[in-house]
Parts: structure tokens; sequence; C-alpha cells
């Protein structure tokens, strides 16, 4: 159902997959939109090692919103920084995508434990995250992007 990484070569090991994953604070996560149209937007994430999963977290209406209800089905695609080799100006950059359904979390406590898990990516600060679960909790929807299929490859832009 899925198609593998054309060029073996540049396929990633499942361990460097996950390195990414952990490591990257975004990725573009796309959606089926609106007549037929993708809709990708840059998102922050938090990878659950434990089980598997991809969170999110968003507000409760919008074109994103409307998309999954409609359709669950999307990619994510989150990439490295990347690196020159000595000497080259071209870029070799890491990517992963993810091809999977997702899902709102609905258990209140499991969502604001996300909120947690993901902010703490961004900042240490834990009095602001409490701050912030305090103040918009009540309106902050999860998600969790239970993969299907997953690829990594090395590429170079050259």
């Amino acid at each position: 159902m899925f198609r593998e990484v054309a060029r073996k070569k540049q396929s990633l090991e499942m361990s460097q997959i996950v390195e990414i994953l952990n490591n990257e604070k975004r990725g573009v996560l796309s959606v089926n939109g609106e007549n037929g149209y993708p809709y990708g937007l840059p998102i922050n994430y938090w990878y659950n090692e434990e089980n598997g999963y991809i969170y999110f977290h968003s507000g409760k209406k919008g074109h994103k919103i409307d998309a999954i209800n409609a359709d669950n089905r999307v990619s994510f695609c989150i990439y490295d920084e990347g690196f020159r080799k000595d000497g080259e100006w071209s870029l070799n950059i890491s990517s992963v995508i993810v091809f999977g359904k997702i899902y709102p979390v609905e258990d209140f406590d499991s969502a604001m434990e996300i909120c947690r898990c993901l902010s703490l990516k961004h900042t240490s600060d834990i009095e602001y995250i409490e701050s912030e679960i305090r103040n918009f909790g009540n309106v902050t929807q999860c998600y969790e992007l239970r993969p299907e299929h997953i690829t990594g490859k090395i590429v170079n832009e050259a």
C-alpha cells in the first residue's frame, strides 16, 4: 500500500529515524484539504518513543480541524538542519515522512500531559508551561498521529 524509498542507499536506519523524531522540534503536517487540495502546515510536535505515536496541540476549530474531521489520513514530514561536506556548497538533509491516521486525544489530563511534554522540547520554564496550561488548556485540543508507514532518507540538494 505504501511505497518504499526508491534509492535504498539513501535510506535511514530506524535508529536514525527515531533520533530525528526525538530531536527536531517542527515538521509539516499535511491533511486532505477542501476541494481536493492538500493542506500542509508547519507545526510543533512531540514524539513518544514508548508507543511510537506523534502528538500535536491545536485550537479546536479551523481549516486543519475541519480537514482532519473529514479525513483523518495524514502525512507528516520532519527534516534536520543538514550539513555541508568540507568544500561543498550543497546541504545533505535527513528527512522522515510518516503516513498514518490522526485522532483527537479525548482525555483532558492526558492531553495536558502531552502539552507539557511538547512544551519541554521548547523551554524548560515549568512555571510558564503550567501557566499556559491553566490559561489555555480548556481551549486546546491534542491530536495523536498513529503511524502506519515511516520512511527516512538522506539527500543531497545538489
